[in-house]
């Protein structure tokens, strides 16, 4: 008689080599791979927000490294925004700066820098998608941004004249120009459109930004630091004027 393949030499079956133990093997094999997936899969989406907060810091760095040059190539910062011959905004300091950061050449060319940001004539290089102006953990399109300069009198920067960086008699290491706002101020990133000093001291829990317990800020020497939600509201306007809370001379 011939012998059975699935028996074994001692004429019990070999549950090894049965095909029903083997699929057996498979399904349990897949649901610890499942259950572990479901333990790790909380932990992965929480390690996600510091990189996230990690790259829109390096953000506001390289916009700050953009703005350095641009003065020492100008001898001043740039306006907040531009104008026309009737006192119209123009353009933002952001696109100005294009020229002073890396692969910007082809946007820069699309620019009609005598024309609105909105208008008609700039509609291709408003639909370009800018990384450099959102913030990763941002829920909404790249064309918005929430990185703002602040603007006033007392700030760093000046809204219609370039102000020169030695009247920030703070220190550039104690100033921040640029800070990220809530959410539900977004605008697009070529909109001349900023806040001041008082806006910023509103910010708090109840308009979040990309990141939980605070929001970012760039300093004038290059530095970025997160600036947690609860500050002291005078520490923090110490942080945003630029000679100790004196109007600046452009």
């Amino acid at each position: 008689m011939s012998e059975n393949p699935y028996q074994s030499p001692d004429g019990k079956a070999d549950a090894t080599k049965s095909p029903l133990a083997f699929l057996g093997g498979l399904v349990a094999c897949g649901a610890i791979f499942v259950l572990v997936v479901a333990l790790l899969l909380p932990a992965h989406r929480g390690a996600r927000e510091p990189a996230r907060r990690n790259q829109c810091f390096n953000n506001l760095k390289q916009t700050s490294l953009s703005l350095l040059s641009y003065i020492e190539r100008n001898g001043s910062l740039p306006p907040a925004y531009t104008e026309d011959a009737e006192d119209n905004r123009l353009h933002s300091w952001r696109t100005l700066i294009l020229e002073y950061g890396e692969g910007n050449q082809q946007l820069i060319e699309q620019i009609d820098l005598s024309k609105p940001w909105d208008d008609p004539t700039n509609s291709e290089a408003r639909e370009a998608e800018m990384d450099l102006y959102t913030c990763p953990s941002a829920p909404f399109d790249y064309g918005q941004t929430t990185y703002f300069a602040v603007v006033g009198p007392e700030s760093a920067f000046a809204a219609r004249e370039g102000r020169k960086i030695e009247n920030i008699a703070d220190g550039t290491e104690n100033t921040a120009w640029l800070v990220e706002g809530p959410h539900e101020s977004a605008v697009h990133w070529m909109s001349p459109t900023d806040v001041n000093i008082d806006r910023v001291l509103a910010f708090g829990p109840d308009k979040p930004t990309g990141h939980p317990g605070g929001f970012a800020a760039a300093f004038v020497d290059g530095h970025v630091a997160f600036i947690d939600e609860d500050v002291d509201r005078d520490v923090l306007r110490a942080m945003l004027t630029a000679a100790g809370g004196d109007e600046l001379a452009d």
